[in-house]
């Protein structure tokens, strides 16, 4: 323990006279060492002077009035009551490296509190960075790389189109409807685990990360499947059919290299998610909120929902976007139109309350899409999926648009589409050079099912507010500011 030296220090006990060969530890003479100087009294270097030795035993002098630290004090006898060995010389605790009982306030009291405090915030710095590598490498380890698809289409890189602007992203996200694994088989039977694909939507984010298009493409809508390989190691034929074949044909590189023949869009990135991820995102964020003109009663789609404002859990919400013909015209137009107002809620949702700024809000969900994600090369690390949404996260939600490829009833068969060729490629060109297009909420198709151009209402150019033409087309659908309930 240091013993404090005051200003004036009082007369000292007379030691034990050491023998005539022995140095007098302590003597403030001038053949005395330094350590027991005591020409500074009251300053803090003197508080190391302890006598050693034989005068170990004997009471060390205590001053009157004032430490060092200019607090009263009595600094106790340096012996040991109980095993009489001479005590520390340096004033210092053998195992921690700090004054022995130091009272508070003072400096060494301090500043053992202080070495504390920084043992104690570098072990919790450590066990959080630990905690978040976890989490990193768990949710990095969910995502599965599609590098059969990456093969693919590295084959047919030269008949590929060439990217037009700089910056834009094109991702191509598929909606797998495997019947494969354990939360899928309940939504019908697995064909020997076969594809399908009955959701699939172009999404387009502008360079400028101002504002994102998301084109959904009927499953029914003809269009020419290139030759594609199938899983088995044969190849199909070019053919003209539905879109959704592609999926089942030659999986996603079959898909993606339909899409960018007929559109001319060059697909930068693609994503497929599952029945049961999908489920799991909605429950990740406590649920959607729709709102019902009338009561849902589907089987096939196991959904039985009472009318009016309600929110959907993952399981409830998965129905609603399946179902079909229990909903209004049972057609596949009315269930795409369905989805994008579904997914523009959940984007408002996701906005709203703060998922996206909020790590214990932001986990679940990217747990549960990290699970049903199946990417390319590009996109397969946490890494760079949190930079794909750090990029997006500030688009305003009346600039996240949904609408459908214009479209009408297949001339041949009223029961597929075609595409209306000039509207068509009016939108595919404004989305290849990323110039703006215009969604606009309540068009409707007067005419469709008459062979002609009948959309021409939902695709065409419209006024401005001003009576003068919008050089921006517009076409019909919706925004996720929009949502369900308006």
């Amino acid at each position: 323990m240091d013993a404090d030296v005051t200003d004036s220090a009082g007369t000292p006990a007379e030691p034990d006279k050491p023998a005539d060969d022995e140095p007098t530890a302590g003597t403030s003479g001038p053949e005395a060492g330094t350590a027991g100087t005591a020409d500074a009294a009251g300053t803090a270097g003197t508080a190391d002077a302890v006598p050693t030795g034989d005068a170990a035993a004997n009471e060390v002098p205590k001053g009157e009035a004032g430490t060092a630290g200019g607090l009263p004090d009595e600094a106790p006898a340096t012996t040991s009551a109980d095993d009489g060995q001479p005590a520390d010389t340096d004033g210092t605790d053998d195992t921690d490296g700090t004054t022995d009982d130091a009272p508070a306030g003072t400096p060494n009291h301090r500043h053992r509190w202080m070495r504390w405090t920084a043992l104690g915030t570098s072990v919790v710095l450590l066990a959080a960075a630990g905690v978040g590598w976890w989490f990193y490498r768990k949710l990095d380890g969910n995502i599965t790389t599609d590098t059969t698809a990456a093969a693919e289409l590295e084959t047919y890189e030269k008949e590929r189109p060439t990217p037009v602007a700089h910056g834009a992203q094109n991702i191509l996200l598929l909606g797998s409807d495997t019947r494969s694994g354990e939360g899928n088989s309940k939504y019908g039977r697995d064909d020997g685990g076969s594809q399908r694909s009955d959701t699939t939507i172009l999404l387009h984010i502008a360079a400028n990360r101002q504002s994102a298009t998301a084109m959904s493409i009927p499953r029914d809508l003809m269009v020419t499947i290139p030759s594609c390989h199938r899983p088995d190691g044969t190849r199909t034929k070019e053919q003209f059919s539905q879109f959704n074949w592609a999926f089942e044909f030659g999986g996603t590189a079959c898909t993606i290299r339909t899409v960018e023949r007929f559109t001319g869009i060059r697909i930068d990135h693609h994503m497929v998610v599952d029945f049961s991820g999908f489920k799991d995102m909605v429950n990740a964020v406590h649920g959607v909120e729709v709102c019902l003109k009338e009561p849902i009663d589907d089987a096939d789609a196991h959904l039985k929902l009472p009318a009016g404002k309600q929110a959907l859990n993952g399981e409830q919400a998965l129905g609603f976007v399946r179902a079909r013909k229990s909903i209004g015209n049972g057609s596949d137009t009315e269930r795409m139109d369905r989805q994008q107002q579904f997914l523009g809620a959940l984007v408002k949702k996701v906005q709203s309350n703060g998922v996206l700024l909020n790590p214990i809000r932001l986990y679940p969900v990217l747990d549960a899409a990290t699970k049903s994600l199946t990417t390319d090369p590009g996109l397969d690390s946490l890494r760079d999926l949190y930079d794909l949404t750090r990029s997006v996260r500030n688009i305003p939600t009346e600039k996240v648009q949904f609408l459908t490829v214009p479209r009408q009833p297949y001339r041949a068969d009223p029961n597929r589409d075609e595409l209306i060729e000039s509207k068509a490629a009016q939108l595919f060109k404004r989305l290849r050079e990323d110039t703006p297009v215009a969604v606009v909420a309540g068009k409707k198709d007067k005419d469709a099912g008459s062979g002609n151009d009948s959309q021409q209402s939902s695709a065409g150019t419209d006024e401005s507010a001003s009576g003068g033409p919008n050089p921006t087309p517009t076409f019909s659908g919706t925004n996720a500011a929009a949502g369900m309930c308006g």
